[in-house]
């Protein structure tokens, strides 16, 4: 049995790794693989192979999992033995094939990190900068009406250089967007 699910972390991952083995006592092996951050994130990933032979389940899993290019997972095969000796390579197989199976149907979701800013501007600008937003997958977080307008926006890390740019050009000069905090 393949068993996959959300994990934000090495902790998550071995919470959900803990439940299965619970769940699944009798079980023979509890082979398991994770990635706690960014698909790309060696240092956040780990893999067991749960009395395996060394590098025949948890490597291959995390294999999968990195293939799959999906961060913050986890996944846990149960294994109860049936008597037939699958040799290496028929484990290596095992292991890999449920999971390569389950991974097209898990959902997902795009995770993305922003940045704010702060900016002054007149009242007659603000439809330009919420223009200038909509184009860079931003919004608007909080606006104080005053004798000018002072808002906190939020852009997409991916487009703050775009942003920037394009309020340079547009405002020439007059609005700057003050950096309040950066995501990773």
């Amino acid at each position: 049995m393949t068993f996959i699910q959300p994990a934000a972390g090495k902790t998550a991952a071995m919470e959900f790794i803990a439940q299965i083995k619970a769940l699944h006592k009798e079980a023979r092996h509890h082979c398991w693989a994770y990635i706690g951050g960014s698909p790309k994130d060696s240092v956040n990933m780990g893999c067991g192979d749960d009395g395996e032979p060394k590098g025949t389940a948890g490597k291959p899993m995390l294999a999968v999992l990195q293939g799959s290019n999906v961060g913050e997972i986890v996944a846990v095969v149960v294994r109860y033995s049936g008597g037939i000796k699958l040799g290496t390579g028929g484990l290596v197989r095992a292991y890999s094939n449920g999971l390569q199976q389950l991974c097209p149907t898990m959902p997902k979701a795009e995770k993305r990190f922003f940045q704010q800013f702060q900016l002054q501007c007149d009242y007659a600008q603000m439809a330009t900068i919420e223009h200038l937003l909509s184009l860079s997958s931003g919004r608007i977080l909080n606006v104080d009406y005053q004798q000018s307008v002072v808002a906190l926006i939020e852009v997409d890390n991916e487009q703050v250089d775009l942003f920037k740019q394009k309020l340079q050009s547009l405002m020439q000069g007059k609005i700057i967007a003050k950096k309040i905090n950066a995501s990773p």
